[in-house]
């Protein structure tokens, strides 16, 4: 993860409202709208506070939480005074996620009056006893509604969650769920492993043994089958959990193009409670709380909770961690500009037993996980960051 100081930044703001806490959702919100006029006084406040960073931006991506929660009066605020304080490319690509059951038609509408040209819906699963289990407020209905009533409102980009792995899931149940999916042929989807967060309702209830999870091979069985589903139906995984659309003549169109900011080392600059920002090798975030949030920015200081200058070796750490991920692997170029070393001289050792074992695919170029070793991400990582070459 090598910082790109020239290349246009993100910009992330977190919106931390949720009609329900997800049980199995560790991002930081709260329930209910209480808090919210105060939270975007101290929003712009930020926004006033940190404007003057000399970055270039091209993407902004409103998350939570629920977003849509906000009235589509307030998302359009959130965007003009971002446009007004920070200067955005043209072409920049304006994402606002939204919920199944919290959002309407005239929002969508407003949405895409207010500039944004991308919608990311977390949808989940098309399955209600999935949606159940996970605790969202939605139907299956509610998800179908929004999906049409997206493409009505004006939007050409759309963006889909899914979560697999789900206790109880077939291969069957799941391939349904992708079948439906391609249905809408959304531009992009982003399909997760079902992960138990510490101290979340649905990780507590695994230790009490509520529900067997999915066993190690059920879930490889699932994760084949999305690649092979999705990519036999027009599109191309470019990260573990991400595809996109392919579109003939512009390879890569439809990536998301700010979560690969994260995943490049790009600079990103985060506004609300517990966004990250990251900018030439240095960290920082935000207190987990909305009201630590505006009581700070109501005294006039910054609402940061920590920060951290990363150093070399945990910079190479985060470029094995972070590229790996990606299809597109780590580029040996790249790798050697960003830490002064020979990637094939000092890691060479470990290259010829992962091909010989069909692991990575790896030319002159670059490294990458094959479809056989994203299976293995985790171990091959820890193969790399153990390695004495990181110093």
């Amino acid at each position: 993860m090598h910082p790109h100081p020239c290349k246009p930044a993100g910009i992330y703001i977190h919106i931390p409202f949720c009609k329900k806490k997800c049980r199995y959702c560790d991002f930081y919100s709260i329930t209910g709208l209480s808090q919210a006029p105060s939270f975007v006084r101290a929003l712009v406040q930020e926004m006033d506070m940190v404007c003057k960073a000399p970055l270039l931006f091209d993407t902004l991506y409103l998350g939570g939480g629920t977003p849509s929660l906000l009235k589509a009066e307030v998302i359009d605020f959130i965007i003009e005074t971002a446009r007004n304080r920070f200067k955005f490319l043209k072409a920049a690509e304006i994402t606002v996620e939204v919920n199944p059951g919290t959002v309407t038609f005239d929002q969508l509408k407003t949405y895409h009056r207010a500039g944004v040209n991308r919608i990311n819906i977390g949808v989940q699963s098309f399955d209600q006893s999935n949606l159940d289990f996970l605790g969202r407020i939605h139907t299956a209905d509610d998800a179908i509604y929004i999906l049409n009533a997206s493409r009505k409102a004006g939007f050409e980009n759309i963006g889909l969650d899914l979560i697999y792995g789900i206790p109880g899931q077939t291969v069957t149940s799941w391939l349904a769920d992708l079948v439906k999916t391609v249905e809408f042929a959304p531009e992009h989807l982003a399909c997760y492993m079902l992960t138990y967060e510490p101290n979340t309702p649905l990780s507590i209830a695994r230790g009490k043994g509520k529900f067997n999870p999915l066993s190690e091979k059920n879930v490889v069985d699932l994760f084949e089958t999305t690649h092979a589903f999705l990519t036999t139906n027009g599109y191309e995984q470019y990260e573990i959990s991400n595809f996109s659309k392919k579109v003939i003549g512009s390879p890569g169109i439809r990536r998301s193009r700010h979560n690969q900011k994260y995943w490049s080392g790009i600079p990103y600059l985060g506004l609300g409670p517990s966004a990250h920002s990251f900018f030439s090798s240095k960290r920082q975030w935000n207190h987990r709380s909305v009201r630590k949030y505006i009581k700070d920015l109501n005294s006039g200081v910054l609402p940061i909770m920590g920060q951290e200058v990363l150093t070399r070796s945990q910079r190479m750490i985060e470029e094995f961690y972070l590229g790996l991920r990606q299809k597109n692997g780590i580029n040996f170029e790249s790798f050697n500009q960003a830490f002064g070393v020979d990637f094939e001289q000092v890691f060479g050792d470990v290259i010829p037993d992962l091909e010989e074992k069909e692991l990575i695919e790896a030319d002159q170029h670059h490294l990458a996980l094959s479809q056989k070793g994203l299976l293995f991400l985790d171990s091959i990582t820890e193969m790399f960051i153990t390695h004495p070459g990181i110093d």
